[in-house]
């Protein structure tokens, strides 16, 4: 098996305990250092795990054992520290999206080419057994050809439960941005890349307020859309309808549905690893639960982590910085085709994502 890949870590926020605790229990995977700029945030969430350094970020990137940097920062802050890893030789797997703009993807994308390293991207829930599960379910023909799919996530927004929601409502954050990684990643691995978007959106208040923590009831200025809207053509000709909202107190609508000439997917929801994938073909009444049949079983966030650094040297990863960089470019075009009230082609393409046969995700 060889020793395992080391990671250092910039960035202890919110997310970072799910990926310590995945990165624990994977053989493969060892966390020698973290950093952050807050340095006793950075030790309270090393705190179970023994032997694990606290670091300045020169410092992490410096270390020769770290072979791949996980790069946990907040987006606008993506590009600048992946940037620094790749210059010091490092692989970089980032949180999602890639980094705050398309532009800043394409420099990172360019420079690990030049320095001959990997870029890789959460998320890497469509890993798990509800998205492959579909997956293998379409490539099976279960539906015949598919033709449409709807992508939906409606919230009343992230500050009602986030003690420090101020990114989520300046650029690179919204709905589109922060959740629609997921879904459109999903798309992708469904049906392919996309080339044409049209999009409409719309911002329904100027300021949030803080629900929770210590700066409860603290108003945030909101300086992004909060409902975005739109479809997306996918090269193999299927239609996918997207809805991304911070504006909705609920929905009853599948997270994901799939629909082909023989009949219909529902995929559970994209920003968990697991899910019931329901069918119905043409000339069944109801919906039938398929078995599970493919992805990583009971995976966690540093899944994908772990198949990026498992995949062999001039093989494309599943969670590849080309793959990421597509997806933000997508949604970066939805938001432009919103803001001019025309169809915007994607200049970008990527592999779509080889599937993952039924394993244990750790």
């Amino acid at each position: 098996m060889g020793r395992p890949v080391n990671v250092g870590v910039v960035g202890c926020g919110a997310i970072s305990a799910q990926y310590f605790q995945t990165i624990d229990r994977l053989p493969q995977l060892r966390l020698v250092a973290v950093a952050d700029l807050d340095l006793d945030r950075a030790r309270e969430a090393v705190r179970p795990y023994a032997g694990v350094d606290v670091v300045s970020v020169a410092d992490l990137l410096a270390d020769p054992r770290v072979d791949v940097v996980l790069n946990l920062t907040i987006p606008a802050a993506h590009a600048e520290i992946a940037l620094q890893a790749i210059a010091a030789g490092k692989d970089v797997y980032c949180e999602k999206p890639l980094a705050a703009t398309a532009e800043d993807a394409g420099r990172m994308l360019r420079a690990a080419g030049e320095a001959g390293v990997r870029v890789g991207c959460a998320p890497d829930t469509v890993l798990g057994t509800g998205t492959q599960t579909a997956r293998k379910a379409i490539d099976d023909g279960l539906i015949g050809r598919p033709v449409a799919a709807t992508a939906t996530m409606m919230t009343p927004g992230h500050e009602r439960w986030h003690p420090n929601p101020d990114f989520y409502y300046v650029p690179g954050g919204g709905p589109l941005l922060d959740m629609g990684p997921y879904y459109v990643t999903s798309l992708v691995t469904l049906l392919g890349p996309v080339t044409t978007v049209i999009g409409a959106a719309s911002r329904t208040r100027a300021k949030r307020t803080i629900g929770s923590g210590p700066r409860r009831g603290e108003d945030i200025p909101v300086t992004v859309d909060t409902h975005v809207t739109g479809v997306l053509v996918h090269d193999s000709g299927a239609l996918s309808t997207l809805v991304m909202s911070f504006d909705a107190a609920a929905t009853k609508a599948p997270n994901i549905e799939v629909h082909g000439e023989a009949g219909s997917l529902v995929v559970p929801d994209p920003n968990r690893f697991d899910g019931s994938v329901l069918l119905s073909q043409v000339g069944e009444q109801g919906w039938r639960e398929l078995p599970v049949s493919a992805g990583y079983a009971e995976g966690g966030r540093g899944v994908g982590l772990a198949d990026f650094t498992a995949t062999p040297a001039g093989e494309e990863p599943r969670t590849s910085g080309s793959l990421a960089y597509h997806v933000l470019d997508v949604m970066e075009s939805l938001l432009a085709s919103a803001g001019s009230g025309t169809a915007v082609s994607i200049t970008s393409t990527c592999e779509r994502p080889s599937p993952v046969l039924l394993q244990p995700g750790g």
